[in-house]
């Protein structure tokens, strides 16, 4: 063999004596010549050298033995007890598949590596979506045929963490998804007004409830608190086209304020003076009855002391009648027997001209020298 003709006389590729083999020396054949080697006389010496290595000559064997059994044990306890923060939740599984019990917060223990556990942390988590987040784009079609660019939040919690951990995979980007969807399916139904400032909440409200719903028929194990719109914009190229669109509708409503105001204030302008008018009719009214009751009870006075004394009612009423005539014209009295020459007539022009003011008291005229005179002829 190739072996033989190594330098040594045939030790082989290790380059040993005889049948040293790997180790040197290889076993002596207790047989006949050419026999396989003992194998419990190779185990035996194998053991021999460990004893030589080990300290103690072999004598420490159990106790090291013991003490790897020991931090085996550690290991394993420090596996199989965990601790679930009051924060969170954890799910235990065995062989893969989730238990029904749910871990609380507090210490808990479970038979690894058979069952494993996963923890989740409960509290609220908060995702932004929008075109300065994750590079998604919040640029959305409106109702109207506008484009506005919508940034908003949606704060979230998990409700069962076994269906958020083993139903769904990647909830959390579920989640953006839904929820970027739903904005664009309500936005895509109301007009730009709407998502600018009219009606925010509502569509905050109708998001959610999409969401909620969608996520429910996932079973993804999530409960959406709030949807908050932190912006809605245009796109930068059409800003100044749609601040011009803005300023126009406050002006109208500025308009439309201050024509309100004035059609108030005409309105209650009108309605005062509507009341005052029916005040001062309904006066009028009670002041005309009034005084015609009063007449009538003057005159129904008087009717009844003309029954009691006719004559003497006549010529008081005749008395009276002629005062209120005669008392504010001029009077030429002329007695009987003045002498001859006098001709009485009226003349009305120089009677009109020479007529006193009413408040004055009207004097008696001289007796006309010719015929030109006027005076008002009583005898008496």
């Amino acid at each position: 063999m190739p072996w033989s003709n190594q330098s040594g006389g045939g030790g082989g590729p290790w380059g040993g004596g005889g049948n040293g083999g790997p180790w040197g020396q290889g076993p002596r054949p207790s047989g006949p010549q050419g026999s396989p080697p003992d194998l419990e006389d190779i185990l035996r010496r194998g053991q021999d050298r460990l004893k030589h290595v080990l300290p103690g000559g072999g004598r420490s064997t159990p106790f090291f033995i013991g003490l790897a059994i020991l931090l085996l044990l550690v290991l394993w306890t420090f596996k199989a007890i965990y601790t679930v923060q009051p924060d969170e939740l954890g799910v235990e599984s065995r062989f893969g598949v989730p238990k029904a019990e749910i871990a609380e917060p507090g210490l808990h223990f479970h038979w690894w590596p058979i069952e494993t556990v996963q923890i989740v942390n409960t509290a609220e988590k908060l995702i932004s979506i929008g075109s300065d987040n994750s590079g998604s784009s919040g640029l959305m079609l409106t109702g109207d045929q506008n484009i506005v660019d919508v940034k908003f939040s949606v704060a979230f919690e998990i409700s069962n963490p076994k269906q958020y951990l083993f139903d769904v995979e990647s909830p959390d980007d579920m989640v953006h998804q839904v929820a970027e969807s739903a904005m664009r399916e309500v936005v895509g139904r109301r007009p730009a007004q709407d998502i600018f400032r009219d009606d925010r909440q509502g569509i905050a409200d109708g998001v959610r409830n999409i969401i909620q719903a969608t996520l429910d028929s996932y079973k993804a194990g999530v409960k959406i608190n709030a949807i908050s719109i932190e912006d809605a914009a245009p796109p930068h190229e059409v800003a100044d086209a749609f601040d011009e669109v803005q300023r126009a509708e406050q002006d109208e409503d500025r308009f439309v304020e201050e024509a309100n105001q004035y059609s108030n204030k005409k309105l209650g302008q009108a309605r005062g003076d509507a009341a005052q008018i029916r005040e001062g009719a309904a006066a009028y009214k009670n002041r005309v009855v009034q005084d015609a009751e009063g007449e009538a009870q003057r005159f129904t006075s008087v009717y009844d002391e003309y029954v009691k004394a006719p004559g003497v009612t006549r010529e008081r009423l005749y008395l009276e009648t002629l005062e209120k005539i005669l008392k504010d014209s001029n009077k030429v009295i002329v007695e009987p027997g003045s002498g001859p020459g006098i001709l009485p007539y009226l003349q009305l022009p120089a009677l009109q001209a020479k007529k006193p003011a009413p408040a004055a008291a009207p004097a008696p005229s001289a007796p006309p020298k010719t015929g030109a005179s006027s005076a008002t002829t009583e005898n008496k």
